[in-house]
């Protein structure tokens, strides 16, 4: 070979050719010789150059074994790409290209420490402009390989980008064209084209960074994509715009979370994190900062999982060695040395791809070693070290115990909602009879999981016929709400599926307590259920199906004590169904859960044992569970003064011997209610499921009307009221976001468009025929004194109000038939008997309703603060629409719009539903430190027993009032039918007679107590409930 190549011409190339075919690189001397015909295809004389490039050529087309050798002479034929020659340019072009087109995809990597020394500026112009040609190439011959190799590839791809000759310009463009289209993410294929403009030209970068921030990531991100993004988020993050930076920080955040593999991102996390740091430090605006340091926060978790991971990536030493060992050459020398050297570059390249199979490897490695080892010996060490290699790779996942159950389910699968991702690749398996606490944040896709599941939607699920599943909520449609119960279930499609008879239906209803003589009757409409039987009804719709998996979000929500203690010894009962269930209760959790999975991070996690289990591993999710672990805050605005109340223990609510009975039923709900509330009550209601609490709350808010008894409230004070089912508050309004629709109510000068349109609102006959009817007014002449009577009618309330010298409001009206806009007014007590008391109200309303604006405009940045300062991201209340958002999101809204205009009361019915611990630790904060009072309808013992010195006990439409909570714990006995008490005192210190006939005054009594109120009126001296009670009575004012 030496001789040969010593007279080397052009022509000669078949013979050598053949002869390395036929011999191999030892035996023929190639081996020995590489280095002298790479010195042969760089010679400056013309004739020995295009006759060692030929050669070159001609054994990397056609000996594709000697490749370990011919690619030695890739450098020399980059090199004369600068030839004075043309021949030899040509000759030098189609030799490298051929090195590169036909070596083994899996050794593209060995040749890339040749590129990069041939692209420096000092070289000609002409040779990078082939060394970049050549790495466009493997775009078509090697495209994953080229895929990993983007890490080190485009750093270098885009300085030749911005090359000042406009040759290396095109060919770096077009490297970098190729290489965009091998990085295998169908989320941002699409923007290729976008993001080589952003290299090339500086000032798009805000602008596709905008683009990307739209985009939503769902697929796998690798180190290929990684690598084509992270120079425009560098730009990103350097530009001087604070939205482009936080854009930046934005999508590094999202990206980031979809890294599977951590030592995919190893390589830029040095890049990415300082220019991070630098801008949480010093950009200006907060918010944008406060972006940037969750980014940070991000990648610091990715860094620590990089770091931990053990990586073989890339890490030619570690096969090197085992090739040695394999194959006996501790120290190799010549041609063998090359072929371990060229074997552990395609052997590292193919375990970055995951290629472990041993037919793989036999095909790409035994050809190299063809010249020192026969067949069977290569493939017998070969495998040595493919075993070794799959060692390396393998990362310990901890195996499940079998337990001897039926797998039901073991599927890997990604899971979105809108454009949020909840799990991304993440792996489910479920056995037969275990119950599954479902565990996560909220927003973080526990009820899309559980949802997702029912509807068959998520991948690899078995199909609901294969695996039956059911999925169980309490919440009604409202189409259907006219249905009975009986009707309701068995209208259902998958009950209709089954062939289940309305007898059935019937009879499994009357299991979970729906009989003729009970609380709730099987032929009512679905309407008059309370929340905790809505859940019961569901519970027996799901009993009839006989599931396989029960799906539970939130199975105790409504549900008092002892019907919680039903639902677990139910669950507990079902050895064959397996259950996942979402709930905030941590003793249906405790009693009922054999595993618990947890959504963090986009994955889930499987814990063996009960949620105390699962707390001793995971200490800081005690979080979920425990109001006082919480370190989220929420933020209530303080109620404004009200005009004549100047003690926080004056009655502002009030409801005296009220009864009322639902136009269904003949007996009453409530039999003689009388409560008041003021500033300082702290009252929890409570009570078993159909007691009457939430009828009892709708009074009090004027929601419904009693049929008899008095409902008072004082004019000037504003109510927050937050219903049981607190979605319907919303429920028209789901293309709105959180933030449009909190400034449409509020939108006519701060006057709720939702607290006018109560049945209490609207005019009776009776009221409407009174108004119509002419009424006799007193007019004093202020010049002459004369009193003239004249019989009127009142044709509306002009919306104004004043106080007259008796210290009493008189409302601005208009006459029928008069042309006079405004300016006369009358009493209070004169239009109450003309039948406008109602309307008055609505004036009082709206006048205090204003009074609560007045300290901050309706502006879309001040609904935002609101907003966020109870719990309400601002990403999900000015951007998202409430169609989007979470139960636990939903919930937030609604206690957010009813607190806008400052109320002075604020009411809850069942507020601990949807909400998870951190919001309602947050809840109870802001609870404690409001100055208005508190009324709340609740569950949940520790919610209520911190925050509630005062409690309301409802047992069949009876009310009595205890001062702690502590019934609720002594759930083993059914609340006995209690005395009532004869009256009842609040946590001021106001007593309301519950019991008894008010004592009947005396004649003497009674004139002395006119005198009284006549003393005090004429002092201008408050006077007390009882006194402006006999006061409007007796008409003293």
């Amino acid at each position: 070979m030496e001789a040969k190549l010593a007279a080397l011409s052009l022509g000669d190339e078949p013979s050598l050719v053949a002869d390395v075919k036929a011999s191999g690189i030892e035996k023929s001397g190639l081996a020995a010789n590489i280095h002298a015909l790479a010195a042969k295809a760089e010679s400056k004389d013309e004739a020995e150059a295009l006759a060692g490039l030929a050669l070159v050529k001609a054994l990397a087309t056609d000996a594709p074994d000697a490749q370990m050798a011919t690619k030695i002479c890739l450098a020399a034929c980059l090199e004369q790409a600068g030839h004075k020659s043309k021949a030899v340019n040509k000759a030098a072009s189609d030799a490298a290209l051929a090195i590169c087109k036909n070596i083994s995809p899996f050794a593209m990597k060995s040749l890339l420490p040749t590129f990069f020394s041939k692209l420096p500026v000092e070289k000609k112009w002409q040779i990078r402009e082939l060394t970049l040609q050549c790495m466009a190439s493997f775009g078509e011959s090697a495209p994953k390989q080229l895929g990993i190799a983007l890490p080190e590839l485009v750093p270098e791809i885009t300085a030749c980008m911005w090359d000042t000759k406009k040759q290396i310009k095109k060919a770096a463009t077009d490297a970098m064209r190729e290489a965009l289209k091998v990085i295998g993410n169908k989320d941002i294929e699409h923007m290729t084209e976008k993001i080589l403009t952003a290299i090339s030209k500086p000032k798009e970068v805000p602008e596709i960074m905008h683009e990307m921030a739209g985009v939503t990531f769902v697929q796998s991100v690798e180190s290929p994509a990684l690598a084509m993004v992270v120079p425009l988020l560098l730009r990103g993050l350097r530009e001087k715009s604070t939205a482009t930076k936080r854009q930046s920080a934005v999508i590094i955040n999202n990206m980031s979370k979809l890294v599977d593999d951590p030592i995919d991102a190893a390589p830029f996390l040095p890049l990415l994190l300082p220019a991070l740091e630098t801008n949480a430090s010093s950009i200006p605006d907060p918010e944008a900062r406060g972006v940037t340091e969750k980014a940070v926060e991000q990648m610091m978790r990715l860094k620590g999982l990089a770091d931990a991971a053990t990586s073989t990536r890339g890490d030619i030493s570690k096969l090197s060695a085992e090739f040695k060992k394999a194959f006996g050459a501790d120290s190799p020398e010549g041609g063998l040395a090359m072929c371990i050297d060229h074997a552990s570059t395609v052997s590292t390249c193919m375990m970055d791809l995951h290629f472990v199979e041993d037919s793989q490897w036999r095909k790409n490695i035994v050809p190299v070693f063809a010249s020192y080892f026969d067949t069977a010996t290569a493939e017998a060490n070969i495998e040595k070290v493919r075993v070794e290699a799959e060692k390396m790779m393998v990362v310990v996942e901890e195996e499940e115990e079998e337990d001897g159950a039926e797998e039901l389910c073991n599927c890997l699968f990604t899971l979105a909602y809108g454009t949020k991702i909840l799990l991304h690749n993440t792996k489910m398996r479920l056995l037969r009879g275990k119950k599954y606490g479902l565990l996560g944040g909220n927003d973080s896709g526990k009820t899309t999981l559980m949802r997702s599941i029912a509807n068959n939607s998520v991948e690899g699920f078995p199909d609901s016929n294969d695996v039956r599943t059911v999925f169980v909520e309490a919440d009604i449609q409202g189409e259907q709400s006219h249905l009975s119960c009986i009707e309701y279930v068995f209208v259902d499609p998958k009950i209709q599926a089954l062939g289940c008879t309305r007898e059935q239906v019937r009879e499994m209803l009357s299991h979970v307590g729906f009989v003729p003589d009970g609380k709730a009757k099987p032929d009512h409409a679905v309407s008059t259920l309370s929340g905790g039987w809505r859940m019961k009804l569901a519970l027996a719709r799901a009993m009839l199906q006989k599931a396989d998996i029960l799906l539970m979000d939130e199975p105790t929500n409504h549900l008092d004590v002892i019907n919680v203690a039903w639902v677990k010894k139910y669950l507990n009962s079902l050895t064959n169904v397996t259950a996942i269930i979402v709930s905030h209760d941590s003793g249906l959790l405790n009693d009922c859960c054999t595993n618990m999975l947890q959504i963090d991070n986009l994955k889930l996690h499987n814990y063996k044992g009960n949620l105390d289990e699962f707390v001793k591993i995971k200490p800081s999710a005690r979080s979920y569970f425990s109001i006082t672990e919480s370190k989220m805050k929420f933020k209530f605005p303080q109620p404004g003064p009200i005009e004549g109340v100047r003690s926080k223990g004056k009655a502002l609510m009030k409801m005296s011997k009220c009864t009322y009975t639902y136009p269904v039923n003949e007996t009453p709900t409530l039999f003689d209610i009388s409560v008041q509330v003021s500033l300082s009550s702290r009252v929890a209601c409570v009570g078993e499921n159909g007691a009457g609490k939430s009828t009892m709350i709708k009074l009090l808010v004027g929601e419904i009307e009693p049929q008899t008894g008095d409902v008072w409230k004082h004019p000037n004070a504003r109510i927050a009221y937050v219903a049981q089912h607190a979605f319907h508050h919303i429920e028209s309004h789901l293309t709105k976001t959180p933030n449009e629709y909190i400034r449409w109510r509020y939108a006519n000068q701060g006057e709720d468009k939702e607290s006018l349109v109560k049945v209490t609102m609207q005019f009776t006959e009776a009221e409407e025929k009174l108004q119509k009817t002419p009424y006799e007014i007193q007019f004093t002449d202020d010049e002459t004194g004369k009193v003239s009577k004249v019989k009127k009618v009142v044709s509306e309330l002009m919306g104004g109000r004043k106080t007259n010298k008796q210290k009493d409001y008189e409302y601005e009206i208009r006459y029928a038939g008069s042309t006079v806009d405004s300016g006369e007014f009358l009493p209070a007590k004169t239009l109450k008997k003309m039948g406008w008391e109602k309307a008055m109200k609505a004036v009082d309303m709206k006048i205090a309703q204003r009074a609560g604006l007045y300290v901050r405009p309706l502006s879309a940045k001040n609904v935002e603060q609101h907003l966020e300062d109870v719990g309400l991201d601002k990403e999900f209340g000015t951007h998202y629409r409430m169609s989007a958002l979470s139960g636990g999101q939903k919930v937030k809204v609604v206690l957010a719009a009813a607190m806008w205009n400052q109320p002075h009361i604020l009411i809850l019915d069942e507020p601990t539903n949807y909400l998870d611990r951190d919001s309602l630790g947050a809840l109870a904060g802001a609870i404690e430190i409001f100055d208005g009072g508190v009324v709340m309808i609740t569950h949940n013992n520790e919610f209520c027993s911190k925050l509630c010195p005062e409690t309301w006990v409802m047992d069949s439409g009876h009310l009595e009032t205890k001062g702690d909570a502590e019934w609720m714990l002594k759930q083993d006995t059914k609340i006995d039918d209690q005395q009532q008490l004869s009256e009842v005192t609040d946590a001021a210190g106001n007593v309301t007679k519950l019991k008894g006939q008010k004592k009947k005054l005396s004649k003497k009594e009674e004139k002395q107590l006119v005198k009284k109120i006549k003393s005090k009126l004429k002092n201008g001296d408050a006077l007390d409930s009882d006194e402006e009670e006999f006061a409007i009575e007796k008409d003293l004012i």
